[in-house]
């Protein structure tokens, strides 16, 4: 359960959110991405509160503004790269031509080669799927990423190329972004480190 008196982030500011497995972190992500709605209390994401629109509604203001990598990247196995992708993108454009490009050129600048793009992500590695993710969730140009945990099933090379390309797509964005990780390691890494038990308040805590 969570209780969250109060809590912003500001435009292009990125926040690690830290807390242990079963706090509420995932909760909380699905709450800011419109995919739950609190019981009490209001959440507002770019001036939009989320509980005034209808689930259709939630659903094209998701499209349209947010990005959200999960923790299991949840890429349709049978679907290639780009179809990855462009099944994201096709929610929050009509430019079907220009979308292909922006996902091939995203696809490249995360180091993706071009001979990977239309292999099915069911044959591509654990770390090409977490860099499909990436660009399906920017693809539509998102306001606000949402990333839930994709570094746990990497080593630590692996973890810190990760986030160093995350970081490199997101610094030409007007883009913010809260990363939720049980790993403190990389809170240093992040403009704000905030530990979800201070913001909790249930039980009195924070």
């Amino acid at each position: 359960m969570l209780s969250i008196p109060a809590w912003q982030v500001a435009r292009n500011e990125r926040v690690f959110l830290q807390g242990e497995s079963g706090s509420g972190k995932s909760t909380l992500l699905g709450l800011l991405a419109g995919l739950q709605l609190p019981t009490l209390g209001e959440i507002d994401i770019l001036g939009t509160r989320m509980s005034a629109l209808g689930a259709s509604k939630r659903d094209r203001f998701r499209a349209k503004y947010l990005g959200v990598v999960f923790q299991q990247f949840n890429l349709i196995p049978y679907l290639s790269a780009v179809e990855n992708v462009l099944l994201a993108a096709q929610f929050g454009t009509s430019d079907r031509v220009g979308a292909r490009q922006r996902a091939i050129e995203l696809l490249e600048r995360v180091n993706l080669p071009s001979s990977l793009h239309d292999r099915k992500a069911a044959a591509l590695s654990i770390g090409q799927q977490q860099r499909v993710a990436i660009v399906r969730a920017l693809i539509n140009e998102p306001s606000l990423l949402l990333v839930d945990e994709p570094t746990s099933a990497l080593d630590h090379n692996n973890r810190d190329a990760f986030l160093a390309l995350l970081f490199d797509v997101l610094a030409d964005m007007e883009c913010a972004m809260v990363f939720v990780s049980h790993d403190p390691t990389i809170g240093q890494l992040f403009d704000r480190h905030v530990r979800l038990a201070e913001l909790n308040q249930v039980g009195g805590r924070g």
